[in-house]
């Protein structure tokens, strides 16, 4: 399996993991898209779910990430030690925070995450203590969630951080930070700055989008990847028009 930081370029799909069980992990390596993005800051979802859905991930080959829950250095330790590709920290607005994250990505010097080689990253104790501390430091994605005003005319500073691997654009959270509506031509100009930021040279940038047209179009825009829809969604949206299918022709017929 190629590195989850070249991997994630050129059109690369991923999905957000919401529900608990490891077999949405499952169908979606199954039904082809290449990363899963399993979210611990908008659902329910605790360690223990999010380390089923790591290792179906890595038995299935497709890249976990984890969306972390805030900045917190525990939670980024932890799920790295379950074998997480990478994490996915929200609301990074200022290069201190983008510099905080990557840190606690990294090994001592480069960073503050401690050692804990017994885990599934270092094969519970199996893999050499230097290919350990190698892997985490080199291998290990840390994508920054930019999502306000703050961020977006901080990526180009942010971008240029050594360490940072991936960013992600939320385009809601933005909308909401300037109080207008999404899709609106000030955070288009955002977007469009922070897309062709000089400093982003060679870091992917992706975004999300709520359906597959959403997601052509992200790509055409220019974004390296894009995380699509969810488990939940889908899963819903897959039962209502099964349900639509179904009984509106005998709603119709009844009426007659």
């Amino acid at each position: 399996m190629p590195p989850v930081r070249d991997a994630i370029n050129g059109g690369t799909l991923g999905t957000w993991i919401k529900l608990s069980s490891p077999e949405s992990v499952e169908i979606m390596a199954y039904a082809g898209f290449d990363f899963v993005v399993i979210d611990l800051e908008h659902t329910t979802l605790d360690l223990g779910a999010a380390s089923a859905h790591i290792a179906m991930a890595r038995a299935l080959g497709v890249d976990p990430l984890v969306r972390v829950p805030d900045h917190g250095l525990s939670v980024i330790q932890r799920v790295l030690d379950a074998g997480a590709a990478g994490v996915v920290v929200p609301h990074v607005d200022t290069v201190e925070q983008a510099r905080a994250a990557v840190r606690a990505t990294c090994f001592p010097p480069r960073g503050d995450r401690g050692s804990g080689g017994t885990s599934r990253a270092g094969r519970w104790g199996l893999l050499p203590r230097a290919d350990y501390l190698a892997y985490g430091n080199e291998q290990v994605l840390c994508v920054v969630q930019l999502e306000s005003e703050a961020a977006m005319r901080n990526a180009g500073e942010i971008l240029a951080l050594d360490g940072i691997g991936a960013a992600f654009v939320g385009p809601a959270d933005l909308s909401m930070s300037m109080g207008v509506a999404a899709g609106s031509d000030e955070v288009d100009r955002l977007i469009t700055d922070a897309l062709s930021a000089p400093a982003s040279a060679g870091v992917p940038i992706g975004t999300a989008s709520a359906t597959s047209d959403q997601a052509r179009a992200a790509l055409d825009r220019g974004y390296d990847y894009v995380v699509v829809s969810n488990d939940t969604s889908i899963l819903a949206s897959g039962s209502r028009a099964i349900v639509n299918a179904v009984k509106a022709p005998v709603a119709e017929g009844a009426a007659r």
